[in-house]
């Protein structure tokens, strides 16, 4: 009996929580395509802060899911965790990803500077909306450095980065790809990063490195590799949250102390056992691979505490 009544208690808080929070459907005409996304907003008197939360590479859309992945829902329930704290949040799915994908349907004109550009647009969206207080960008995985770059334009109030690279992405691939390439492979891998950092397309792609170098990712690929995340970090004129996992098979803790290095002000969080997925997992592959398709696997709790702590203290005194 006792069970039960928790049960239902448990539904009702649930079903309150869901009541006192606006989930709407928002979107963004760019004046090259539209793009969409989801609103939560916390009902309140006052304005609220707002986070715009941006995803990371390749088709990633706006919960965090990626159609080569699978479906984790990392960044709605972060959303949640945050709709829960009266603070609230835009997720959008970038252009050429997943309802967006009109917006920039070849991928071959997608690039690092479109998708910095519609990251600005939406910020000064949300800044003109009186619904809503402070803005804070947060990006995930590449998603940080489009936050990082958009930021001072939109005049944010923080950034956060979540499992960001500190390093050009051209050296993270060749690190990762290293890790996994034949010999032969991992030359011909070479020659095409360099090439590309070069900013001149190579064609001549083996079979088994086309999922990276595919020649119509190629252009972005070259607008990627011109970033620099840790200088780019250290221009930024306002608070800073560093947020990274132990336990993160894609981005290193390394990154993380590179990127406190290049702008010391910033608030660092290394949480122990936290993967890229923001899930509590321990370093075994089959059990990491595994959690990028489980979206039942609840967020690592010190991840909510450390930037609701961190969105507090940007609140006036």
């Amino acid at each position: 009996m006792m069970l039960r009544v928790l049960a239902l208690s448990l539904t009702l808080f649930t079903g309150y929580v869901q009541a006192s929070v606006l989930q709407r459907p928002i979107t963004l005409d760019t004046g090259t395509g539209e793009l969409f996304g989801s609103l939560l907003l916390p009902k309140s008197d006052n304005p609220v802060p707002v986070v715009l939360i941006i995803s990371g590479s390749g088709p990633t859309d706006r919960d965090g899911n990626n159609t080569d992945g699978g479906r984790n829902d990392s960044l709605k329930r972060l959303a949640w965790v945050l709709a829960k704290h009266n603070i609230a949040s835009v997720r959008y799915d970038k252009r050429g990803v997943a309802a967006s994908l009109a917006a920039t349907p070849d991928e071959r004109n997608l690039s690092v500077e479109a998708y910095v550009a519609d990251a600005e647009a939406w910020g000064q969206k949300l800044k003109s909306d009186p619904r809503f207080g402070p803005l804070i960008l947060l990006g995930h995985s590449e998603g940080a450095l489009i936050a990082t770059l958009a930021a001072p334009s939109v005049d944010a109030a923080a950034v956060i980065s979540l499992s960001g690279s500190a390093r050009p992405v051209d050296q993270v691939l060749r690190q990762q790809l290293s890790n996994q390439l034949p010999p032969a492979l991992m030359q011909r891998s070479n020659e095409l990063l360099d090439s590309l950092k070069a900013g001149h397309t190579d064609d001549n792609v083996p079979p088994p490195l086309q999922t990276v170098f595919r020649p119509s990712v190629q252009p972005y690929l070259i607008s990627l590799f011109r970033q620099d995340p840790a200088a780019a970090f250290a221009r930024l004129k306002m608070p800073a949250l560093i947020i990274q996992g132990s336990n993160d098979i894609q981005v290193g803790v390394g990154d993380a102390r590179l990127l406190k290095a290049a702008k010391p002000d910033a608030e660092l969080a290394l949480i122990d056992g936290m993967n890229h997925v923001m899930r509590i997992v321990p370093n075994d592959v089959k059990r990491q691979l595994a959690s990028y398709k489980d979206p039942q696997l609840p967020l690592a709790a010190e991840l909510g505490t450390r930037i609701l702590g961190f969105i507090d203290g940007l609140r006036p005194s």
